[in-house]
């Protein structure tokens, strides 16, 4: 068996964002970590690993420091890691990464593909679905847990108040809750091994899938129309010596007054 996780190096947003003068992300100026629910997705894909013998590889796109994520990946356990990274590819948005991403694992073989359920510097929750769409395979979304049946892969699905249990055959995608599974430590020799490890690296010129009208900033439809830093709230105003009935109606009055309800 062959999995493919795709992961992202994003901000760790704790330390705070900066913005390019084109709205889009200074991803060089900060802190950054492994995306949290790519690494739930490594993990389940290192668990099937250790069950089956599986053979675990990583891709990201990226600067080249995003390198760093992808020897992380490889110190717990991957075997092989791919970064795409160019100039051009830059500034894009969930359809251009998707179609960046999914030319390059056109050039893996891959029985499960592996994402997760979205990034926590775009929170859209999309490219997961769009990478199924550019491959034309099957996908099975907000993962919690998952297990191999054959040639099928048998999931518990999230969806609102209930879960769902779905099959799909392989290769197909799924894309991971942080629930899925609980991320292993890095181990002393992984780290180590990590760091001699060789990372194949891809430009623009080595993904012949890629059609220039689909990549970076040019190729996004989607344009930023304003970006800001998380933006601070007011200390708001507290209500005392109100009984149940009293701090009910309040509330009531308070969203009328704003239009909520």
């Amino acid at each position: 068996m062959k999995i493919v996780v795709c992961i992202k190096q994003v901000p760790d947003t704790k330390g705070g964002v900066a913005f390019n003068p084109d709205g889009t992300l200074n991803r060089a100026a900060m802190e950054t970590i492994m995306n949290p629910d790519d690494k739930a997705g490594l993990e389940a894909a290192l668990r099937l690993k250790d069950e089956y013998g599986a053979e675990v590889s990583v891709i990201t796109m990226g600067l080249p420091k995003a390198a760093d994520v992808l020897r992380e990946a490889l110190a717990m356990g991957a075997d092989k890691a791919y970064l795409e990274t160019d100039r051009v590819l830059g500034g894009a948005d969930t359809w251009a990464t998707s179609q960046t991403v999914a030319a390059g694992l056109r050039k893996l073989d891959y029985d499960l593909i592996i994402t997760g359920r979205q990034a926590i510097d775009g929170d859209t929750a999309q490219v997961g679905p769009q990478i199924s769409e550019r491959l034309n395979i099957p996908i099975i979304s907000y993962a919690e847990d998952l297990k191999i049946e054959g040639d099928s892969v048998i999931v518990k699905r999230v969806y609102d108040d209930r879960y769902h249990i779905v099959k799909a055959k392989m290769p197909c995608l799924i894309t991971a809750l942080a629930e899925l599974a609980e991320p292993r430590y890095m181990t002393p020799g992984g780290i180590f091994d990590a760091c001699d490890a060789e990372i194949t690296t891809w430009s623009r010129a080595d993904l012949d899938t890629l059609d220039d009208s689909n990549v970076g900033l040019k190729g996004s439809p989607t344009k930023i129309a304003r970006a800001s830093d998380k933006v601070r709230k007011g200390a708001g105003t507290v209500e005392k010596n109100l009984d149940a009935d009293e701090a009910a109606a309040y509330i009531c009055n308070k969203l009328l007054e704003k239009h909520i309800i």
